[in-house]
């Protein structure tokens, strides 16, 4: 069976989002019944694997995996946080939310703030929205001129490829929405009281732009993917297929890293007797 995070990445040369179907589900046979037993199968290792590294990390290892996550309003980047990663011990995981900068963060370089809350040494970090909001929202609202977005890229290239040499491992996921689903997800925001708080007025917004900001996608995705940091697009109008297709990639790069059980600095019989000699 081909490997999802291969059937998924982002391929070399043009990328068309637009030609990829967002109901579609790459890697997977079935429904959402066979996905969700799928997804309680799994969790026990994805758990496990984190685990792993969280052990590593305490002991004075120096890895950590950052899974970053961007897409359009309602494509489920919070959602993926709660049924995906919500998998995991929190203890060794840190997830962090990206807005429009402060005016404190507007005073540095657009990386500054993202560097401050990269995962420590053993951790699973999370990033609901990124730096790539400032080559994509950035380009999309013409909040900076050409010249300044357009020299992110290789800024983030190299900001990627310095954070993978320092023993940090990428996923990156573009969670891939189509308009009609987004249309009945805002709908349903504003049918239901309960999730009124979750509606802004500016998606609405955003979404007379879906075209410039599928551009804005793709030349971004082209452009920062690489065997160091590479870009999955992953179809999200099934929620289900999304949890399930995070979750695998998720386990398959865990398991790319060769994670073990750290080897204890003491000697276990001793401390065995030690106990047992114990009232």
């Amino acid at each position: 069976m081909a490997r999802v995070s291969d059937t998924l990445r982002v391929p070399p040369g043009a990328l068309d989002l637009r030609g990829i179907d967002a109901r579609s589900t790459p890697g997977f046979k079935g429904g959402k019944g066979k996905a969700q037993a799928a997804m309680a199968a799994h969790a026990e290792r994805l758990s496990t694997l984190q685990e792993q590294l969280y052990a590593e990390g305490r002991l004075g290892g120096t890895r950590s995996l950052l899974l970053v996550l961007q897409g359009m309003d309602t494509s489920g980047k919070g959602g993926t946080v709660r049924h995906v990663v919500g998998q995991v011990d929190p203890a060794g995981l840190r997830v962090a939310g990206f807005g429009p900068p402060t005016a404190d963060e507007r005073k540095h370089d657009f990386l500054w703030r993202v560097r401050h809350r990269l995962p420590a040494p053993g951790q699973l970090g999370v990033f609901d929205r990124s730096h790539y909001e400032d080559i994509v929202t950035v380009r999309v609202w013409r909040l900076a001129e050409r010249r300044t977005w357009s020299r992110r890229y290789d800024a983030i290239n190299r900001f990627e490829a310095e954070l993978a040499a320092g023993g940090t491992r990428i996923v990156k996921c573009f969670l891939h929405i189509s308009p009609a689903q987004q249309r009945e997800r805002l709908l349903a925001r504003l049918d239901d009281p309960t999730r009124h708080w979750k509606f802004d007025p500016a998606d609405l917004d955003a979404r007379e732009r879906w075209d410039e900001y599928m551009e804005a996608y793709e030349d971004a995705l082209e452009r920062c993917t690489s065997d160091m940091a590479p870009w999955h697009v992953v179809p999200a109008d099934r929620k289900w297929y999304r949890n399930w297709a995070v979750t695998q990639l998720l386990i398959e790069h865990f398991e790319e890293m060769a994670l073990r059980w750290p080897e204890p600095s003491f000697d276990i019989d001793a401390q065995r007797r030690r106990l047992l000699a114990m009232p």
